[in-house]
């Protein structure tokens, strides 16, 4: 399918050669490192060095900042590509490019592109997205890290978990409150640099099930102090800042979900053709082509939907939330079913590391839990089909007087 992938999917001439940008590097520099990557829990760090040299940090930001310019399908595909590949990678490149590089681009100052694009583009600064912590995952508003004035500057206090390229990052964008009663609309977004004062990453305790490779962090904070110049976004605007970011997160975990659905049915398809059992091809038994068929259909439908999700935000150039959530939703749902069975297709085979695909499978389940579980997707879109509740003339919302 690669060969017709532009002309079956309708990409353009510089979307597929992102793509063929981002595939050739997932074949032939991060394959050869995954497993090794994988069993010893470490990121492969000169990957970051190359991600730079081809463009592949800058990608989605406008050529006015310096960036590739690449169009919201472009950085779905190419996600695609190394997620078929690398959950940890890709989940680097979602981390760094689409939740701290992008929303830079989004929402920072001028002084604030000039000082951080050049440097996160580049790969000379790592980024991360400080928003979730032991206490606020789904209820992104629920955050307790506190954001207190003091003069020209502002101090935070708080603790973050789960904080992916924590302790690789030079800049992190931390999320707290500047008014804990005023629920969302108290939020801040803030860049602090690592190396500031009081500020710690220390690993996540145990063995993740997935993404071994990534580097997750707690990250505490104890009197930061930042200068005032560093809010990201309006004062009390930090919500909309963080699902801004997530918009683009999104998009790029439901893209790894499609290729790791393509990944898995590449092996089950080539292995249900030369493995024989009973005088036949394993493929010829119906139950095993009825999943290999059911896997296809939900390639076809995942990776549509994503198609769809980075057309409307390319199209809008603002939020696309249903869309995103629309895709991540059904995406990593199918991929967790798909990477399953492939195990299963393959039985002895697919249980240890010889092969990805027990690695396709636990990190399968990671996708269907962060950036937003798949049950916070399902009140997304139910919330964008029912709308804000009005009350009854003379009545309020619930019936409450």
């Amino acid at each position: 399918m690669s060969a017709d992938y532009a002309a079956r999917y309708g990409l353009s001439a510089a979307e597929e050669a992102w793509r063929r940008t981002a595939q050739a590097f997932a074949l032939e520099e991060v394959a050869p490192l995954s497993r090794e990557a994988d069993r010893t829990g470490r990121f492969p760090r000169p990957l970051v060095a190359r991600m730079a040299a081809l463009g592949l940090l800058a990608a989605p930001v406008d050529a006015a900042h310096g960036g590739g310019g690449a169009s919201a399908l472009a950085s779905a595909v190419v996600a695609e590509e190394i997620g078929r590949v690398d959950g940890s990678v890709r989940g680097f490149l979602a981390v760094h490019v689409g939740l701290v590089t992008q929303t830079i681009a989004q929402f920072g100052t001028d002084a604030q592109r000039r000082t951080w694009l050049p440097r996160l583009m580049s790969g000379a600064t790592v980024g991360c997205f400080a928003l979730t912590e032991p206490g606020a995952g789904s209820d992104a508003a629920a955050v307790t890290t506190t954001v207190r004035e003091d003069g020209d500057d502002v101090v935070l206090d708080g603790e973050k978990h789960w904080i992916t390229n924590g302790r690789a990052a030079g800049l992190a964008i931390v999320f707290g409150t500047a008014d804990a009663a005023a629920g969302r609309k108290g939020i801040e977004a803030w860049l602090v640099p690592t190396a500031t004062a009081g500020f710690r990453a220390l690993p996540m305790e145990g063995h993740a099930l997935g993404h071994r490779a990534g580097d997750h962090a707690r990250i505490m904070l104890a009197g930061v102090r930042v200068p005032k110049a560093n809010r990201l976004g309006p004062a009390r605007g930090g919500f909309k800042v963080a699902m801004g970011g997530l918009d683009h997160g999104r998009l790029n975990v439901a893209a790894g979900a499609v290729g790791i659905q393509a990944a898995c049915l590449d092996a089950c398809t080539a292995f249900a053709r030369s493995r024989r059992q009973f005088g036949q091809r394993i493929g010829d038994f119906q139950q095993v082509g009825a999943l290999l068929a059911q896997m296809r259909v939900d390639l076809e439908a995942s990776r549509l939907l994503v198609h769809h999700a980075a057309r409307t935000l390319e199209r809008t150039r603002g939020p696309a939330t249903a869309e995103t959530s629309a895709a991540k939703l059904f995406a990593t749902e199918a991929a967790l079913r798909t990477a399953t069975q492939a195990v299963r297709v393959h039985g002895a085979r697919g249980y240890d590391d010889t092969l990805p695909l027990e690695r396709h499978y636990r990190d399968a389940v990671g996708l269907t839990i962060y950036e937003g579980t798949s049950e916070i997707q399902r009140v997304i879109l139910a919330r964008d089909l029912l709308g804000r509740d009005e009350p009854a003339e003379g009545g309020t919302k619930d019936g409450a007087r």
